[in-house]
């Protein structure tokens, strides 16, 4: 899959230490998808990455953009244990 990340998205990124394998298996493999509540047009990305304790990562995108857009992306810790 081709994806591109935003300045904003590969900064957080690495600030939130999040690997490509993660971020990949978001992308290709998610466990739920969901609208953006503010931006019906972006699209969150859901999976439960097992190599970090389980918790879920959260990727906001843009499907409409070739390559894939990748807005942001962060753990979201209300969903722990809830995948």
């Amino acid at each position: 899959m081709r994806y591109e990340l935003t300045e904003h998205a590969s900064l957080r990124m690495r600030e939130r230490k999040i690997e490509t394998a993660w971020l990949e298996q978001a992308l290709t493999k998610p466990q739920r998808t969901e609208p953006d509540e503010e931006e019906p047009d972006l699209e969150h990305r859901l999976a439960v990455i097992a190599e970090c304790d389980y918790r879920v990562l959260r990727v906001v995108c843009d499907p409409r953009d070739e390559p894939l857009k990748i807005v942001t992306l962060h753990f979201d810790r209300s969903l722990k244990g809830k995948l």
